[in-house]
Parts: C-alpha cells; structure tokens; sequence
C-alpha cells in the first residue's frame, strides 16, 4: 500500500529535454497539446502495479490503473470517496464482508489487444488483478497486504500452486473474492479488519488490469499499462523519460471536491476548477534527473513546470519557509507540508554481525543509531527540511504521536561509547578500530546510492561511526538493483523512505511484523511478542485500546532498533504561474488529474 522512496535519490543525470511536438489530441482544439512538464528524481522500475514499489513507478501508475475508491483530492482531514465504484463498499458490521458495485460502462484505454473494441471493466477484472499478487510467478512484495488481512481461500490456492508447480488457478472461485454478477464483487476475511477498506483506494494494490492484456505480453508487461484511468502511457525511454497523453476512452468526469472551511488555497483550487472535465491536460512529459542542481536549474529556467524542491535548495527558494522574492515575482506558486513519510535506516537482522536478538546485538544496533547524528542529516543534506522521527509512525497516520520523545532521536556519542564497552565491542589489537565481541573484526556495510547527496550522507555516516571506533564500508549500487538484494536477504543495512498511501500507521509497524520478512519488512525482524501486539492492534476498531497496543508494538520497535527512524520531510512544492490546481495529498499520487496549465 506504500512506497518506497529513496533516501537520496537515482536514475540519470540530465540531458536535454525532449522538444514539445505538436500533436492532435482529443479534448483540445489547438495543434500544440496542453502539456504538463516535470521530473523524477530517481528512475521508474517499471508499469506493473504488482511488481513496483517506487515511488516514480507508482505515480505514473496512478494516473493509468485505477482502484475502485480514492481520496478527496482537497479534504482535509483525508476523506474516502468512490472512484470506478458507485459508491461506497457494504461492510458488514464485524469488518469480515466487503462489496463493492462498479459503475457500468467505464472501459479500459485501447490496445491492439483488444482488436478494436471497447473494453469495458467489470468486476471480473478486481477479483484477476487481486488475484495476480498470489501467483508465485509474479514477483511481488506487495502479497502480504492480502494475506495479513486472511482473504478467505487465496493462500491455500497459491501453496497448492507451489507444492505442484503448477500454474496459478485464477479460474477456481474461492470464498475470499469471487464476482457476484458484472458489475460487483465481493471481499470475504477470516478476521476483522477494520481499516482493509483502504486497500481499495490504493491502485497500487486494488488498480484493474485487463487479464487478456497481462497473457498477450507476459514477460513485457511492465512496458505495457493498459488501465481504465485518464493518461495512458505514449513514450518511455526507461530511466530517462516517460511522456502520459489522455486516454480517448476515459469516462465523462468532472472535478468535484469538498475542501475544508478555512483552507483558503484549497477553496480557491475548487472555484477555480469545480464542474470541468477531467483530465484537464492533454499530455504529461517526466525527466528524470538524480541531481538536484541540475534539477532545480531546470524549473529556474522554466523547462519544468512543477517540482518537488530538492532539499538542499531550500534556503535558496523558500528560506525560512516563505517563497523567495525573485520567485514571487515571477508568479511561482509554492506548498510546504510535512510528508507523511519516513527517511529510515534498516539493519538486517538475518546478518550474522549486525543481527540477532541477544543483548550484545541489539547494544550495537542501539550503539550505531545513537552515534549517528540524524539532526546534522537535516542540516548539512537535506537543508533544514524535515522534523526529527521519534518512531517509525508518519504524521497524518493514525497512530502518530507528536507528543512523542524518544532515544530515537538523540544522538549520544558517550553513551553509544559506554553500551559498546559493556557489551564487549572493544578494541583488542590497538589499532583504533573495535571488534566484536568473540575477536571478529566489526565492520559495517552500509548500501547506498551514487548521487551527491548520498556521497554528502555517506561522509556523515563515515564521521559518526569513526568516533564510536567502528569500521564503515559504502556498497553502491542502483535503486532498484539494490530493491532486488534486499528482498533476498543481501544486504547488512540499506537507507530509503517508505511513503504512506492510506491515513493510518499499521503499515509502519508491519515493517516489523515477521512473516512481512522478505517483503516489506526489510530488516527481516522476527520477535514473537511484537507479532502478538502487532495482529492484536491490527483486529481492534480504532479507540484507547488499539492505540495502546500501536504504543506497546512502537516500543518493541525502539527497543530491539531493527530500524533507525531518521526524519519525517518538509517537502515544498513549487509550480510555474501558469499552473492550476496542483496540491500535494498525503496519500494519494494522481495529482496529474487535477492539475491544468494556462
């Protein structure tokens, strides 16, 4: 359901920017389409929702595969609403059925596999995509948002896949998902899940493939999206540029929000585009450019019309949070809001040095995230953007605590000092350097990136760890090939950010939750007494009680430091005078939708 970002960022540097051709696109009457330009940070995986979960993969793929419900794209607090279903899901009243009813004639974006006819959605098609993240063929990291949540008779189909190697059996009906007729669907759970109605509005998990368009290109399917939203994808040069154009087939939608009394910009965003049909853009052009300079240069020279600002340029274009002058003169519009994310460090605790449940391996994964200095992090590499983490819980989540202090975020040299010396980390051979406790040598390998910020955090990282007299080694590598390795075990600690795409904090203790090892849960972390809390919290309607088991499960999480928790971002987002209705939503990517150039 979230995304991971990267701690720095990926991809490739910038080259010159494609020029604008002129192209006739339905919804516009004149010869130049009306085009959105931005950039990616770090390079795409890929347009299989199954198979993706970066966050350049997944904001394209917002725009092209569609859930059954969404967000508001204004309200504030954030507010369900139905996208291709009529209406809200039926729910049962102990949270085991859901039933969702599509609207008819909603229809897929053409393809050449369709041979030239409409191909309309129907509920066949939610229960084949849901399906598809229990086939063992299908590389997913995604398949635990289902099976946590017992979908009845999906996991006895996949083990029986496995055990005979045969195909998955997406024709055998199961309890858990069936199709009631074309047009509805129903969800059956073994247990209460009170919050699974999220999953629907999330495309990456519930987004509705066509299952002739998956068999006709198999293997090449995450360079062939075909969904039901309002963009379709026309040109991909992979890590480089990514060009969206309207879907001729997308239904008749017009922009209707509910912002909050009092939020002046979001009422303004509503007058402004309230009853117009969507998309109002023809076509949306994506660079993707790792560094940040050359990124910031381009949207200072108009060759990009919105930009999530590169942290470092902060102080360059909104310093002390308030947009420059020579900005301002220019009509650039700017947002600033805390992400709903977190920036984190992960030790795997499969490895053999920084592992383990023994006092003397959680003394040295606490040890490490106390010498680290994360404050210096949002200081020196990420400028000023962002609020000490004091857990693994995001803002805007159900389950943050704003009133939270913890050791998360201090940083303590003398006492990171004192728990290796207690725990027999100790510099035996005089060389300056500790070793293990049994005379090993210590050394920790820390994956990472290429990018300039990353060499920035690499030094830091580098600093800290040679005063606590601990050896430091950076392994890089690419984003997605070091995805690859940590899924497998592979790696000894790795840096990213995991994204929210719902409002409520059960995903950022799931990293933690064992049998999600090998999927989300990259520090591979097993303790049988937070998977207790962990399901407990999972079962209970939202109130006192639950929310006393999220604190017992987020100190579980503090105590046994499978994770460094480092920052929550300050992100702004700035766009050209020109542009219209753009807003960041804390858990939604289908931003483009909304968003009109003059």
């Amino acid at each position: 359901m979230n995304r991971r970002d990267c701690l720095a960022a990926g991809g490739l540097a910038l080259g010159s920017f494609p020029a604008l051709g002129s192209v006739d696109h339905p919804g516009t009457s004149a010869t130049a389409p009306k085009t959105l330009r931005t950039a990616f940070n770090f390079a795409e995986t890929g347009f299989d929702p199954a198979q993706v979960s970066d966050l350049s993969s997944n904001t394209v793929n917002a725009h092209i595969f569609e859930s059954p419900l969404t967000y508001d794209y204004l309200a504030r607090p954030v507010r369900l609403r139905p996208q291709t279903a009529v209406a809200l899901p039926e729910v049962s009243s102990d949270f085991r059925r859901f039933v969702f009813t599509l609207q008819p004639g909603i229809h897929f974006a053409d393809d050449p596999v369709f041979q030239g006819r409409p191909r309309e959605l129907t509920a066949a098609d939610y229960v084949y995509s849901i399906k598809r993240f229990y086939d063992p063929r299908v590389k997913t990291e995604h398949l635990y948002q289902f099976e946590n949540a017992q979908v009845l008779g999906l996991s006895a189909l996949r083990r029986r896949a496995l055990a005979t190697k045969t195909p998955f059996p997406y024709d055998v009906e199961v309890e858990g998902l069936r199709a009631v007729d074309r047009y509805r669907f129903e969800v059956r759970l073994a247990q209460p899940q009170p919050r699974f109605i999220h999953v629907f509005a999330s495309p990456q998990l519930a987004g509705a493939l066509a299952r002739e368009v998956v068999e006709a290109y198999a293997d090449d399917l995450m360079a062939h999206p075909v969904g039901t939203g309002p963009f379709m994808l026309a040109h991909w040069r992979r890590g480089s540029f990514i060009r969206l154009q309207r879907n001729p087939r997308f239904r008749p939608q017009v922009f209707d929000a509910e912002p909050a009394p009092g939020d002046d910009a979001a009422q303004a965003i509503a007058q402004q585009l309230r009853g117009r049909r969507l998309p109002l853009l023809d076509q949306v052009e994506v660079n993707i450019i790792d560094e940040s300079q050359p990124r910031w240069l381009a949207f200072a020279g108009g060759e990009l019309d919105v930009l999530e600002l590169p942290q470092d340029f902060a102080p360059v274009a909104v310093p002390g949070g308030t947009l420059a002058p020579h900005l301002a003169r220019r009509g650039v519009q700017a947002q600033q809001v805390v992400s709903a994310d977190v920036q984190l460090t992960f030790f795997n605790c499969d490895d053999p040095v920084v592992g383990g449940y023994t006092p003397e391996k959680v003394a040295l994964r606490r040890a490490v995230a106390l010498a680290y200095d994360k404050a210096a992090e949002i200081r020196l590499a990420r400028g000023g953007q962002g609020i000490l983490a004091q857990s693994m819980i995001v803002p805007h989540t159900y389950g943050y605590d704003a009133a939270l202090k913890s050791a998360m975020s201090d940083t303590d040299l003398t006492a990171a000092r004192a728990l290796l010396d207690v725990y027999g980390y100790l510099d035996r051979d005089g060389d300056g350097w500790r070793e293990q406790p049994d005379g090993q040598p210590l050394v920790l390998r820390l994956a990472c990136l290429t990018d300039q910020r990353t060499r920035r955090l690499n030094e830091l990282w580098k600093k800290c760890m040679d005063a606590l007299g601990v050896r430091m080694r950076f392994e890089p590598g690419q984003f997605g090939e070091l995805i690859k390795r940590s899924l497998a075990g592979q790696l000894m600690m790795w840096g990213f950010a995991w994204t929210a795409t719902a409002p409520d904090g059960d995903f950022f203790l799931g990293l933690a939750y064992g049998p999600n090892a090998e999927q989300s849960n990259d520090a591979r972390f097993r303790l049988a007494a937070f998977d207790r809390v962990y399901e407990r919290q999972r079962a209970l309607p939202d109130g006192p009680e639950r929310l006393a088991a999220m604190r017992e499960a987020t100190r579980l999480m503090l105590a046994y430091q499978p994770y460094i928790a480092h920052n929550h971002r300050i992100v702004a987002d700035l766009a050209q005078a020109r542009v219209r209705g753009y807003r960041r939503h804390p858990f939604t990517r289908d931003w483009w939708r909304y968003t009109d150039v003059a």
